[in-house]
């Protein structure tokens, strides 16, 4: 009897093209071989995205023994299928959308619409492959982290097991558990059934489908539909809230969500999906809102409604490390219910960003290998929804301020007043502070613009360190940046400060030269 023909294992990321087995050799070598464990380990991770990487890198700088455990593609969710892709799309898709109206914004020249998506998509798999070395299986056995490929659990409260036949059981005095999150997927009736994309997958898109359902108009779901409306796609986001970015200020969000009206997206506001069912080769998806139900068509479905820790499989229960549905549960040190393991990132946090899980990572670095006793809740976090324009935010809304009792000033300097967003026709947008009433101390900024995120840094320093406004003003900002609107809010806070008793004090002064 013949044997039968050797089948070729699953691609571990789709397509499989020349830049995507570029990526998995820097991240998953084929041909990898873990090391033999070195004794008990300072250190452990398990999980190699941005908290888990950090976390081990940062030990084995120090000196430490140390090791990290991944069962995919090292880079996590940022590399893989979240900032790194996203961000090469979006890119591609504004500039197809400054091509497309050069002629009514800047007088330039009339471009036919040659747009080709799969070549944009493949742009984005070279680039993120080009950037994958960053993360790479080599790159941190050089930096001295014993690298194991393959599943991670605990087997006792100091004990890990890589499973695979014979495999390797590393025992720790610290360990960091960084699993991160994916996407969670609603209990909708025939959703299973009819097919979804997430973040894991739309990446994988070599074909732009025509129509686009997208569940969820917070960040990722924003990002990509405006996206995919600027190439070519016809996008409807279905959401539960009153208005996109139900996170941000009303007004912010507005802004951006009239400009994702003008690149065609469509939106359901509250509304849920009741029944989504495949007919011939469309997706239906049954909408009720208002009482009232109707139904959409749609080519794909972007699934964008919020993430789901990945707690499954890791032998939690044996570690005594309680969780729940947010995920494992750690106090303010970042430490778990097993004082020897501490988690950060995605699988912890209330919020999840890169920039984050690389802050916390740093934490567990100096409370687990030197007992230090740094707090989480002392960051200060800043984020930004990459949409176009940009809304970027740190520190604290007027929400936060009225819940904690701190009587604010508020300063709102439209973009319009500044002349190279007019200039560039980006002045659709503000910059909003918050500062302790009768201080120039700001407690929260948020940035509506093109590149708000990039603009933001002074405002995080400011408010991470004490810098008051009245020290901003005394700074010189370049002319014509946006930039500059920063320096016109603190020349609006100091225009305050001219109370009617100080221009009375000036009155006389000015009398005595008359």
């Amino acid at each position: 009897m013949p044997e039968p023909a050797l089948v070729p294992p699953e691609p571990m990321i789709q397509p499989d093209d020349v830049y995507n087995r570029q990526l998995i050799e820097n991240v998953h070598p084929p041909g990898w071989v873990n090391p033999q464990p070195a004794g008990r380990y300072h250190l452990v991770a398990i999980g190699a995205g941005t908290a888990g990487l950090v976390s081990a890198a940062g030990a084995a700088g120090l000196g430490a023994r140390s090791a990290i455990v991944e069962r995919h593609l090292m880079g996590g969710d940022c590399l893989n299928v979240g900032c790194v892709p996203s961000k090469g799309v979006i890119r591609a898709a504004r500039s197809w959308s400054e091509a497309r109206h050069s002629a009514e914004r800047f007088g330039g020249p009339v471009t036919a619409g040659q747009e080709n998506f799969a070549a944009a998509m493949e742009r984005m798999r070279r680039l993120r492959a080009g950037i994958s070395g960053n993360d790479s299986a080599r790159r941190f056995q050089g930096l001295g982290v014993d690298v194991f490929l393959g599943e991670g659990r605990f087997v006792s409260p100091d004990e890990i097991e890589v499973a695979g036949p014979g495999g390797p059981r590393l025992r720790f005095r610290r360990a960091v558990i960084a699993t991160g999150a994916r996407a969670a997927v609603p209990a909708i009736p025939g959703l299973a059934e009819a097919g979804y994309l997430t973040n894991e997958t739309i990446f994988t898109l070599t074909a732009l489908p025509a129509r686009l359902a997208v569940l969820g108009g917070g960040p990722i779901g924003c990002e990509m539909a405006q996206a995919f409306a600027r190439l070519g796609s016809q996008v409807t986001v279905i959401d539960h809230n009153a208005h996109a970015l139900a996170r941000e200020d009303a007004d912010a969000a507005e802004v951006v969500q009239k400009a994702m009206l003008a690149d065609g997206v469509r939106f359901a506001f509250q509304a849920e999906v009741r029944e989504v069912r495949r007919q011939g080769a469309e997706t239906v998806l049954v909408l009720e809102a208002g009482g009232e139900r109707r139904e959409i068509a749609a080519d794909a479905v972007l699934v964008a409604a919020g993430r789901a820790p990945n707690v499954e499989g890791l032998g939690l229960e044996a570690a005594g490390v309680r969780y729940g549905k947010k995920g494992v549960e750690v106090d303010d040190h970042l430490r778990t219910s097993n004082p020897r393991i501490y988690a950060c990132g995605d699988i912890a946090a209330r919020y999840q960003f890169t920039h984050l899980a690389d802050a916390q990572a740093r934490i567990v670095i100096q409370n687990a290998l030197f007992f230090g006793r740094a707090k989480a809740s002392a960051l200060t976090l800043p984020w930004c929804t990459y949409t176009s324009p940009e809304i970027a935010h740190v520190g604290m809304y007027e929400r936060d301020a009225k819940e904690k009792g701190i009587e604010i000033d508020t300063l709102t300097i439209p973009l319009a007043e500044v002349d190279r967003a007019i200039l560039d026709g980006a002045d659709e947008g503000f910059l909003r502070l918050h500062v302790k009433k009768g201080k120039d101390t700001i407690l929260g900024a948020t940035l509506v613009a093109e590149h708000a995120g990039d603009m933001l840094g002074e405002l995080c320093l400011a408010v991470t360190h004490g810098i008051g406004l009245k020290k901003i003003a005394s700074v010189i900002h370049p002319y014509p940046t946006q930039g500059e609107v920063v320096k016109k809010a603190a020349d609006a806070w100091r225009r305050t400060q001219l109370t009617p008793g100080v221009k009375k004090l000036f009155a006389r002064w000015f009398r005595l030269f008359s």
